[in-house]
């Protein structure tokens, strides 16, 4: 994992990856460190003292609860403050190397352009015992100056190869340093081009490396970077696939401007022979076992969604709604079962439909309706919960401009909105006319781009049953300014205040230990932690000299016991980490008697099908809440699933069907109403036969429920063909009227793009502004400023940062 935390003055800036850095969507994250640093070289460590556990424990709500006892001593002798020389402004950058080897590597980079040149300097450090110490190892990359663009790439497979991207001459020559040892040791070869982007990672095989020049050519190393050889120019996107497959698109005339002109490439054998899967491709992605193309349907601006699941052998037109360059597609999710995919709404809505696909990729129908994802930036609230099995957060819009959270428990087949915590209160109005609007309210992706005060997104881990921490505000406008961090502990079924203000939060030991710092321009010295999942929190003063806290840090899959602090004191001048060990707080490791059977997606143990969810209930065990134990790095999670009736719930509405909201019911969509059902699947037309439902995919019910459904062959030909240019027109040739015609609607398209492009890049577009529940006479009474306002500065940081005309492809 790669973490690299960027700082301008006291504020926080989080920038977004590019287009092309998305391709490095392997690496497990990105994260920086980056502001303005002065000062001396020596003082590379330091030891802090007369660090004090706080005695006074409470709950959210200020209720007692039990201290720990004989920890001050333990958290004390295992705390470790290490101090990074730095000379001036820069950037700082950490990856972990490997699993369970506490190898942290930290990459701290300066440079500044001079005419045409570019002066640098870099500083490689490298601790073995999770951060507690440190040893600058520069010398082992010859001092080389690392570009903070590239920065540190780590091989997923955790075989310990790290790639260092080196600038050796300031006119664009480039030096590679190779390690094959956890970063011990490094070797070094000389690039025989720019690169635009990270190294790509085969995944299954670290020796084989693709990336990106700045010409756009693609080159490939079978050797771990040692020798490189072009494969391919003029290539706009590539992306690694299963054995060892590369997917890419290509120009024919060197320029990626021109979507819907690309050509979608694969090769099965590193480039030594291609073949062309798709033609006029607007975009492409990867997700489970399907290939996805936006493809241009030849009849002006429209495009349509094609689906191969044989690697574009074979490819078949999704039954989405058809859209226009104005609008776009967005791969939520997907998996070796199903699709979730986001369509927008056509008009400058800022909303979209939710659709859910069959187990082929094929046939989808409403998920879910005014679902908000904004064209600005392209941000959505779209969330997987890994803890639970078919666990997904959004929000939608409401009719009446609320942004408002829904989730699923089942794949998309029903939505509904999140119970209120039972130990909040909604703002200083609790009527009984206010209870629509007093909602919790999760705060993700949508919240960041408005740049409100949230410093992370919603956590959760699989080896973590059912937790989740996110943060959240309870309807009115005072509560979604500063918001609270809210947990979780059944996969989102029901939530509780467990910190009042923001936090950066982490879940260490498999949920057995939960960690949070506030955020805050103040100094910090202070860490929380809890062991019972949230309920009670202790503090801990790790520090009696405060430093401005930038961020906070743990080995990836939180598993491990060790958390480092990131910041800076008050002169400004060096880097600090604090590493706490808190494995000395948990003294004894867990046996069976502290875990506890749990049934997941339980709701009414009354009832028969309680926990019944995708046709199936799973016991799980998990560690009672007062169990103070060390679960460890070997813990996994123990399942016990046993298959259940079907019901209505074990489907998802068929095409041409949705659910009306608080229904279980399918129901016929009224466009279609009257209309035979009809769709091409593999170049022969299908008529649709259905009672409104179809099994989610993935679903294990047995007997029970089970609607009628019937495809049959109406024996007539259709094709949905993306090789071919004509494979959506009906007829071979056009005559002399429809070619008028088509040179008339290509005059008037481009006259209103033209007028489209100069509404948004030169008068400035659209940034859309919704409200989170927000009572707009509270914010007028109170005079809270910021609900509603836009900086400019950050719209255009967005809009350069994302293409928000083109269909997104957000899969993980």
């Amino acid at each position: 994992m790669i973490w690299v935390l960027c700082i301008l003055s006291l504020g926080f800036i989080w920038p977004a990856a590019g287009r092309h850095a998305r391709n490095a969507e392997h690496l497990s994250g990105l994260k920086r460190f980056q502001r303005d640093f002065g000062g001396d070289d020596d003082d590379r460590s330091a030891v802090e003292s007369s660090v004090l556990l706080s005695q006074s424990s409470a709950g959210p709500n200020d209720q007692t609860c039990t201290p720990l006892l004989g920890v001050e001593a333990a958290l004390l002798n295992h705390t470790s403050t290490f101090m990074f020389k730095v000379r001036t402004a820069g950037s700082l950058s950490l990856a972990w190397v490997g699993d369970g080897t506490g190898v942290l590597l930290v990459l701290t980079t300066f440079h500044a352009p001079f005419l045409l040149m570019r002066f640098g300097q870099s500083n490689l450090y490298r601790s073995e015992d999770y951060g507690k110490t440190f040893r600058d190892v520069t010398d082992r990359i010859n001092h080389t100056f690392i570009q903070s663009e590239f920065g540190i790439s780590v091989s997923p497979d955790h075989s310990g190869k790290v790639l260092l991207t080196g600038d050796v001459s300031g006119f664009g020559r480039f030096r590679l340093f190779r390690s094959r040892d956890f970063g011990l040791s490094f070797a070094q070869s000389d690039l025989p081009f720019e690169p635009l982007i990270q190294m790509l990672f085969n995944p299954e095989d670290s020796n084989t490396l693709l990336t990106l020049s700045i010409r756009l050519d693609l080159w490939l190393s079978e050797d771990f970077g040692a020798t490189w050889r072009k494969i391919h120019d003029s290539v706009c996107l590539v992306r690694w696939s299963s054995r060892n497959t590369i997917y890419f698109t290509t120009s024919n005339n060197v320029s990626c401007s021109e979507k819907g002109m690309l050509e979608l490439k694969k090769t099965l054998n590193y480039g030594r022979s291609f073949q062309t899967i798709a033609t006029r491709v607007y975009s492409f992605a990867l997700g489970g076992k399907f290939v996805f193309a936006s493809i241009m349907t030849g009849t002006g601006t429209e495009r349509t969604i094609h689906v191969s699941v044989d690697g574009g052998g074979h490819w078949n037109m999704a039954q989405l709604p058809t859209a226009t360059n104005q609008q776009f597609y967005s791969f939520l999710a997907a998996n070796q079962d199903m699709i979730f995919m986001h369509v927008d709404d056509p008009g400058d809505t800022g909303i979209g439909t939710i659709y859910v696909s069959d187990d082929r990729g094929i046939v989808f129908s409403k998920s879910l309706e005014r679902h908000l994802y904004t064209t600005t930036g392209s941000d959505t609230d779209f969330t997987t919960i890994s803890s639970l099995r078919g666990v997904y957060l959004t929000s939608i819009l409401t009719e009446d401009g609320v942004v408002e959270t829904v989730i699923t428990y089942d794949q998309g087949a029903k939505w509904q909105t999140l119970r209120r915590p039972e130990n909040s209160q909604c703002g200083s109005d609790t009527s009984t006319n206010r209870a629509n609007t007093c909602r919790l309210h999760i705060h993700a992706s949508y919240s960041t781009t408005m740049k409100m005060n949230v410093p992370m997104l919603p956590l959760s881990q699989p080896n973590a049953v059912g937790l989740i921490l996110a943060h959240g505000s309870l309807g009115d406008a005072e509560s979604t300014l500063f918001p609270d961090v809210y947990v979780s502990d059944d996969g989102g079924y029901t939530w509780m205040l467990a910190l009042k203000g923001p936090h950066h939060y982490a879940i260490l030991d498999s949920g057995g230990l939960l960690v949070a710092v506030e955020h805050t321009n103040a100094l910090v010295n202070q860490i929380k932690f809890s062991t019972d999942e949230g309920q009670c929190w202790h503090t801990y003063n790790f520090t009696n000299d405060p430093l401005h806290f930038s961020g906070m840090d743990s080995e990836p899959g939180s598993r491990s016991m060790n958390v480092s602090l990131w910041g800076y004191r008050n002169d400004f001048s060096k880097w600090v980490v604090v590493t706490i060990d808190f494995k000395k707080l948990l003294t004894r490791d867990c046996d069976d008697g502290d875990y506890v059977e749990w049934l997941a997606h339980s709701a009414d143990r009354s009832g028969s099908s309680d926990g019944c969810v995708l046709g199936y209930k799973e016991t799980l065990l998990r560690l009672r809440k007062d169990s103070v134990c060390w679960n460890g790095r070997d813990f996994v999670v123990r399942r016990k699933p046993s298959p259940c009736l079907c019901t209505e719930v074990d489907y998802h509405c068929d095409f041409g069907f949705y659910r009306p909201e608080n229904s279980s019911e399918c129901v016929m969509q009224e466009e279609v109403k009257g209309r035979a059902l009809e769709f091409c699947l593999n170049d022969t037309a299908e008529q649709l036969q259905t009672s409104g439902y179809r099994k989610i995919p993935g679903n294990q019910c047995e007997g029970g429920f089970q609607p009628t459904r019937k495809e049959t062959d109406l024996g007539k030909i259709c094709t949905s063909d993306a090789l071919h240019p004509n494979f959506l027109t009906d007829n071979s040739s056009l005559n002399a009227v429809a070619i008028a015609m088509v040179v008339i609607a290509i005059l008037l398209t481009s006259a209103l793009a033209g007028v489209w492009l100069v509404k948004k890049y030169v008068c400035g577009g659209r940034f859309l502004v919704h409200r989170y529940s927000v009572m707009r006479e509270s914010v007028e009474a109170n005079k809270i400023e910021g609900v509603d306002d836009v900086d400019t500065q950050y719209m255009e940081t967005a809009k350069a940062q994302f293409n928000e005309d083109s269909d997104q492809d957000l899969l993980d």
